[in-house]
């Protein structure tokens, strides 16, 4: 299996390097490690020469240092990146883990729907097998993947109209929801958020039916799960991102990115203080990258999980079959 994961690392990097990518290392250590309330970092502190303390953080994703270097002129970029998320153990959870992160500048990010399709084919061919397996599942890594968008599937999933608790303006109608999730038998609690609700469908009902048989495109979640993606030109209700599954796993998730550093800036206060109001702390804001935006070009990045890629290809029931030196898990 650890053959396999090499193999198919070196076939992904000539695949975008045949496309005109370069590829770079984004560093690990970040002013910032993310914006959203539900990833917890590593934090660590820089001690400088005078003994003054700095605190830095793991990254849990590249991607503002991928997008500073778009906004330096870079146009086609991808990072087999190191990345730690604390809190986070499990058959497809590792607390230090490998992101495959990619971005295309002035093109829509169904692109990325297309480089999704090839990855997974061309894993696949290198591990020389016709399926992906996971535990009971199986999916086609050849068959050209199925695409729904998230109300789709609310409705044909679970009988709920998820955009009637969507407005105009991204704003959402926590009631409404948790009205139609009870009709749906779905068990709600009195302090869930809008969020909450839209979280225990989507485990319970949807995620269940993605990728099975072959892959799944998620797509146009609505805008307020979408921190650091565009809205959709035609319906500002839902952003312009998409998740990828395959074998009910979650494999990549890609956005067309944001580049308006106001709306950014309120996205992730509001991130900010959704994290504070759970889990009483916060992670300070990367003023660079914000500051990078105003000169970033359109573009559209994913970010693909390369071990759970991997996992699926060489037949894996857990992720630490698939890494090197795992970390012992602890209790």
């Amino acid at each position: 299996m650890l053959i396999v994961r090499n193999r198919i690392k070196s076939a992904l990097r000539g695949w975008f390097e045949a496309r005109g990518f370069t590829e770079v290392e984004a560093a690990a250590l970040q002013v910032s490690p993310g914006n959203e309330a539900h990833l917890h970092a590593f934090s660590t502190e820089a001690i400088g020469s005078s003994g003054t303390r700095t605190p830095l953080h793991l990254h849990t994703s590249p991607e503002f240092a991928c997008k500073k270097l778009l906004a330096a002129g870079e146009t086609r970029i991808f990072d087999f990146a190191r990345v730690w998320r604390n809190r986070e153990r499990g058959a497809l959870h590792h607390p230090e883990f490998t992101l495959l992160e990619w971005y295309r500048t002035e093109e829509p990010y169904e692109t990325l729907m297309q480089d999704c399709a090839a990855i997974l084919a061309l894993a696949a061919e290198t591990a020389g097998t016709d399926s992906f397996r996971f535990r009971s599942h199986s999916a086609d890594p050849f068959a050209e993947p199925e695409r729904v968008t998230v109300a789709e599937a609310f409705h044909r999933d679970a009988g709920i109209d998820l955009l009637a608790t969507v407005d105009a303006n991204g704003s959402t109608d926590r009631d409404a929801l948790a009205r139609a999730a009870v009709t749906a038998s779905i068990r709600v609690a009195g302090d869930d958020t809008w969020a909450d609700v839209f979280s225990r469908v989507m485990v319970e009902r949807v995620e269940p039916r993605l990728g099975l048989g072959r892959a799944t495109i998620l797509c146009e979640y609505p805008i307020s799960k979408a921190a650091l993606a565009r809205p959709k030109p035609d319906d500002p209700r839902v952003a312009e991102r998409f998740e990828l599954y395959a074998c009910g796993v979650e494999l990549a998730n890609a956005f067309g990115e944001l580049t308006d550093p106001v709306e950014q800036r309120r996205r992730f206060e509001a991130e900010m203080d959704e994290k504070a109001r759970v889990y009483g702390e916060r992670y300070p804001v990367d003023e660079d990258f914000l500051a990078a935006l105003d000169s970033m070009p359109p573009a559209s990045g994913s970010a693909l999980g390369f071990d759970r890629l991997v996992m699926l290809a060489a037949g894996a029931q857990r992720v630490e079959q698939v890494l090197w030196t795992p970390l012992a898990e602890t209790p």
